[in-house]
């Protein structure tokens, strides 16, 4: 029997982020001059007058298709059905501390994806048979494993009920066992070959704060180094 071939280079996107609000602008400049049409959006560490003010802008840009997007605490339905409206969003992702306040997103449960940290602790009110799913960011996950952490054990545990659909791709650090956002070698990302192949999904989005022309670099090397793991035994 024939095996099935896999190309990442259809499931990886680039991704607009930030570490300020401002951050949010050099990357679509970028992505504008690049002519690119679909990326994957952070909304982490943009408030709600920023965020307005970037919706705008995205309206106007060469962006036609947004996957996923990352929400924020401060998010709620009206901003889910913004992106499904004008982007085709079909996966937003959440922190285990967004279950205090599900109600905000009521009637877009099977679309919220869980994003787990690695701090050895799994917050009581995180139930993820609640909503869409997992969204491993494989980073956390790594990290969660090296460190020994109750998420890993969460997370593999749901392995033969929940399906794995959307990742998020940063950079690890093996001596601090923890993700990388920031990253500065090529050798940030080798850690994704270690990890079980059952947890990678259909969209995979990079989530570092580095310029879209070096997540351009990245996702290359992340594309060959990924298609030659799943060609393999």
């Amino acid at each position: 029997m024939t095996k099935t071939k896999i190309d990442f280079s259809k499931k990886i996107y680039l991704s607009l982020t930030g570490a300020a609000n401002k951050d949010w602008q050099s990357k679509l400049q970028e992505i504008e001059e690049m002519g690119i049409k679909e990326v994957v959006l952070f909304l982490s560490l943009f408030d709600k007058k920023e965020r307005n003010h970037l919706y705008k802008f995205l309206l106007k840009s060469s962006i036609k298709k947004i996957p996923a997007v990352h929400l924020r605490h401060d998010t709620d339905s009206e901003d889910i059905k913004f992106f499904m409206k004008n982007f085709g969003t079909e996966y937003f992702n959440i922190h285990e501390e967004f279950f205090r306040f599900l109600d905000r997103w009521k009637g877009y449960w099977g679309r919220l994806y869980l994003e787990m940290n690695y701090n050895n602790e799994v917050i009581k009110d995180v139930d993820v048979k609640k909503i869409g799913g997992f969204c491993i960011d494989f980073s956390h996950l790594k990290s969660a494993i090296a460190r020994g952490a109750k998420e890993a054990d969460y997370v593999l545990s749901h392995r033969e009920e929940i399906k794995f659909i959307y990742n998020h791709i940063s950079g690890y650090d093996p001596k601090e066992m923890a993700c990388k956002h920031t990253v500065t070698d090529l050798k940030d990302f080798d850690y994704l070959i270690t990890l079980p192949k059952y947890v990678f999904g259909e969209v995979i989005a990079l989530e570092v704060y580095n310029s879209i022309k070096e997540q351009v670099g990245f996702k290359k090397y992340i594309v060959k180094l990924l298609n030659r793991y799943f060609e393999s035994d």
